[in-house]
């Protein structure tokens, strides 16, 4: 028995003994974890639960050449409360939480008072360190949020976390909303317009938040402040003119709302500068009367700009020395026949005839231009091409916008040349340029030969201070001769005058230009694939004697059996030009000095008071033969109304008629406006004081 216990004694010992040598182990591994390896784990601890988080700064504004706002970021938050926050004792909760969700309730209207107060309540019970209150909060609403109850205390009291976000907006929607474009958070899709062009200059630089990640994976800050404060983007001031832009889509809009078009481009650029005042790109979103702006046609888009081509055919010929503005071209009847049977038309049937070289441009004739062509360049081709090349026709132009489609001038080495190329290429066929490319020609044109690349921003600043200011580049000081340029602007005034645009010759100023009407191929199939779809615009500048600004208006696949640019793209050119024309005053005549001999006599007035006739005659030193006072009639003779009788009120205005008959009495009930013609109560008959007379004016 003895040894018995003796056996279990030794064995409880050596279990003991166990125990406690585990003990040590495990407080060696302790020492030694937190004394030789402790730094370690707990960095590795931090780096799992803390963690630098990227803030990204606020966007740079977008604005229009007179300030006005075309993008902007505005600030949006997100709400999150700490409802376990160090400071936030039990008592003070439960004091202010009824009047914090009442407050809640009444900002955002999106929940009852009773409601907020039970959500909150949740979280407090159940720890949440990171609460959602509320996403998508605004500038003024998280304002108001921190004067709230509890909140008012401060992140430590009343836990109350606030993320800051932004927005993109366009305050003005869909105005030049492609031209200002946006910037792709998606690598794989492309940024366009402004916002991506300028990326760089807007995005700003990122900022970093120290950031601890809590339950439910979710992060939330450690510090009230940021460690490194993210610094703002830069603003882009562009070209573009509000209200131009304005004027060009809504006259675009019309017009293609009002021929079913399936979409359309205008742009109005500054002649000297090349600044682009206004871009409009529209196009069909439905079966409806609704367009959008889904793509920058003007400078995306290349297509066979048709009869605007003219210009530059006549322009290399006579640079090359072959024709002048007085010389003839045989239009036959309307109708030429080119290689291989291919027939060549005038879209006037029977033709012009023989007719001069500006009338064959003025009237747009085909057959005209081509033969010129045909005459003098078709032994070398080539020669055309590298004349039209030094002018720079079908120039990239290198734009600040990305997506410029690249244009197209068939060269004869090219293997799709043909025996008919180069009389269809000598009116606009077989040839891609973008509406904006053959701008820049029209535009070197009016700018006596200099060519300027069109410019969509002018500078770059920062809180004020200009960064980078962007000059006009000038591609050729002179695309050709003085000459050649003074012919070429006669005979775009020409059209305007006599020729295919003279519905739209303006008394005020003068416009010159030329219309286009192409047909449209439809890829492989040619330009005859079903029904037959047309180009139709126009290119041109004003005032045609000091050219400030030109435009070009493009309208793609008009329908309703109208689509000659005269009919289509015109009204638009002439609604823009009008506009621009009512605001820039530098547009305007000066006023010819008034000769003396107008005030010779003083001019025919009303009858009436005599007083304002006797005080304006004063200040202008017109001599007046009429009473100072009183009442006088149209001949400046003075007449008193008798007492007791219906006075004479013809010739008088409607104020000075109405006084006069009022104060003695009578009801007036007048009819039409101007000066008094006709009274019902035949004057000096005996008044009847009340009595209803009707007077009335034209």
């Amino acid at each position: 028995m003895a040894e018995r216990k003796s056996d279990i004694l030794k064995r409880s010992y050596l279990v003991f003994a166990g125990f406690i040598l585990f003990g040590i182990a495990i407080l060696s591994r302790v020492g030694y974890l937190q004394f030789a390896e402790g730094e370690y784990w707990k960095s590795k601890a931090d780096s799992l639960t803390l963690s630098y988080h990227t803030i990204p700064p606020m966007r740079g504004n977008i604005y229009a050449s007179d300030g006005s706002l075309l993008a902007t970021s505005l600030p949006r938050y997100d709400v999150h409360i700490d409802l376990k926050a160090s400071g936030l004792k039990n008592d003070v909760f439960n004091e202010q939480v009824d009047s914090l969700a009442l407050c809640l309730s009444q900002l955002f209207r999106d929940k009852s008072k009773n409601e907020y107060k039970r959500l909150l309540k949740e979280g407090r019970r159940e720890g949440d360190r990171y609460f959602l209150l509320k996403r998508n909060v605004s500038f003024k609403e998280q304002k108001a949020l921190r004067t709230f109850p509890l909140f008012r205390l401060g992140k430590n009291k009343g836990g109350l976390i606030i993320d800051q976000l932004s927005r993109r907006e366009k305050p003005f929607k869909l105005l030049a909303s492609r031209t200002i474009g946006y910037k792709m958070a998606n690598k794989d899709v492309e940024s366009v317009g402004i916002e991506g062009a300028f990326d760089e200059s807007l995005r700003g630089t990122t900022g970093k938040r120290l950031m601890q990640r809590i339950a439910g994976n979710v992060w939330k800050p450690v510090n009230t402040e940021n460690e490194i404060e993210p610094q703002d983007g830069s603003d882009v001031i562009t070209t573009i003119d509000l209200n131009l832009q304005d004027v060009a889509e809504n006259a675009l809009l019309r017009q293609l709302q009002e021929h079913d078009a399936d979409m359309g481009c205008a742009i109005l650029m500054e002649v000297a500068t090349g600044h682009v005042k206004a871009i409009a790109n529209l196009k069909r979103a439905g079966d409806d009367d609704t367009y959008r702006e889904d793509y920058n046609y003007a400078i995306g888009q290349g297509t066979e700009p048709g009869s605007t081509f003219k210009l530059a055919t006549l322009m290399a010929a006579m640079e090359d020395g072959y024709v002048d503005l007085d010389d003839s071209t045989d239009t036959f009847g309307g109708e030429m026949l080119l290689a291989g049977g291919i027939k060549m038309r005038d879209s006037h049937e029977g033709g012009y005839g023989r007719v001069s070289v500006k009338k064959a441009f003025a009237v747009s004739s085909n057959v005209g231009i081509s033969r010129i062509a045909m005459k003098y360049y078709s032994r070398n081709p080539q020669q055309f091409i590298d004349r039209l090349r030094s002018m720079h026709v079908a120039e990239p132009l290198s734009l600040q916008l990305p997506g410029e489609s690249v244009p197209r001038l068939k060269d004869t080495r090219d293997k799709d040349w043909s025996k008919v190329s180069l009389p269809f290429l000598s009116i606009g066929y077989e040839s891609r340029l973008t509406p904006l490319q053959l701008l820049t020609f029209y535009n070197a044109v009016a700018n006596n030969g200099k060519m300027v690349q069109p410019l969509f921003v002018r500078e770059i600043r920062n809180k004020g201070k200009v960064l980078k200011t962007f000059q006009t580049k000038v591609v050729s000081d002179s695309i050709c001769s003085a000459a050649t340029i003074e012919k070429a602007r006669r005979m775009l005034e020409e059209v305007v005058t006599t020729g295919t645009a003279s519905h739209i010759k303006h008394a005020q100023y003068s416009i010159a230009g030329k219309t286009g009407t192409a047909q449209i191929a439809q890829g492989k199939d040619g330009y005859k694939n079903g029904k037959v779809k047309y180009q139709a615009s126009f290119c041109g500048y004003f005032p045609a004697d000091n050219p400030r600004y030109s435009c070009i208006v493009v309208v793609y696949a008009p329908g309703k059996d109208v689509y000659y640019g005269a009919s289509i793209a015109c009204p638009v050119f002439k609604d823009i030009a009008d506009k621009v024309y009512a605001l820039d005053i530098q547009m305007h005549k000066e006023l010819e000095a008034v000769p003396d001999s107008l005030f010779a006599g003083f001019p025919p007035l009303k009858a009436g008071r005599a007083f304002p006739a006797a005080k304006v005659s004063k200040g202008l030193k017109i001599e007046y033969g009429g009473p100072a006072n009183g009442w006088t009639t149209s001949r400046q003779q003075p007449f008193t109304p008798e007492d007791e009788t219906v006075p004479n009120v013809t010739g008088m205005g409607l104020r000075d008629a109405l006084y006069l008959l009022e104060s003695q009495g009578l009801q007036v009930k007048p009819l039409g406006r101007g000066s008094v013609v006709r009274q019902s109560i035949k004057p000096g008959t005996k008044l009847l004081k009340g009595q209803q007379i009707i007077i009335e004016l034209s």
